[in-house]
């Protein structure tokens, strides 16, 4: 049976910013249709929302033919998707001095092509509705390369790119889109970090700054608010000048373990 609220889409759902977002969104009278790898995630969350409408699918956002699959399915159930939150990721690290052809293009296929496909599954009936909400979940790592994240930097830096010409294009449509790019989030993405993370958010928070983009429909929101003004300042900085403080900065983070700690989530 089809739902009467709007649905949200969000994949990544099962952990982290996705499950917040998931929390928010269903108790401000969302239907939530939660996509993830992780059956166990997935199941969980429907038990802790059991009250409010919630339909799940195992998917993999990085093969788009099972994804739309599931986005059919999902549907079926809920009704049409109103609200698109792009956010299944993997973050982990990807150096030039140990450069990883294979680590590179995991990170790239679930960050960047990931994002298209949960586009692709969404959109077009958007476009026939004349209606509809796109969020992409990027980075502050999205504004320049930085050492030792070079696959996360690039992965969401195309994600700003698809996401300002998707606004363009689909403005007549009635279709907004946002890009959200967040600071520090303490997620798997960050346990395997140690070192000072300036402004490091608990992810209710940010999960809370991300719905406050989406409910004003923005175009780009950047948080915490401290790093996002330090970031703007830098883009004013000679290149010599940013890769000074990103070196200094970059050094003073350390990764505990190397590999894969979140699986699009």
């Amino acid at each position: 049976m089809t739902s009467s609220a709007p649905v949200a889409l969000i994949t990544g759902a099962g952990s982290g910013i996705g499950r917040s977002l998931a929390r928010v969104l269903a108790l401000e009278g969302h239907a939530i249709a939660a996509v993830d790898l992780s059956e166990l995630g997935l199941r969980s969350l429907a038990d802790e929302l059991k009250d409010k409408p919630l339909a799940w699918a195992v998917a993999d956002v990085t093969d788009a033919s099972g994804l739309q699959n599931a986005v059919r399915d999902l549907e079926s159930k809920l009704g049409p998707v109103d609200l698109l939150i792009a956010n299944a990721g993997v973050g982990y690290e990807t150096s030039a001095v140990n450069y990883n052809v294979d680590a590179m293009n995991k990170i790239i296929g679930v960050n960047l092509i990931g994002v298209s496909n949960s586009i692709g599954a969404v959109l077009p009936g958007m476009i026939e509705r004349k209606r509809g909400h796109l969020v992409g979940i990027s980075s502050i790592a999205s504004y320049r390369g930085l050492p030792r994240m070079l696959g996360y930097c690039a992965s969401k830096a195309g994600v700003n790119a698809i996401f300002e010409g998707l606004r363009v294009e689909l403005a007549p449509f009635g279709i907004h889109s946002t890009i959200v790019c967040p600071g520090w989030v303490k997620t798997p993405l960050t346990e395997n970090l140690e070192g000072p993370m300036e402004h490091l958010l608990e992810v209710e928070d940010a999960a809370r700054e991300i719905v406050y983009a989406i409910r004003n429909k923005l175009c780009f929101y950047t948080f915490p608010g401290q790093m996002r003004w330090k970031m703007r300042l830098m883009q004013f900085w000679p290149r010599s000048w940013q890769d000074g403080m990103i070196r200094r900065l970059m050094n003073r983070v350390k990764t505990k373990k190397l590999g894969e700690k979140e699986a699009q989530g």
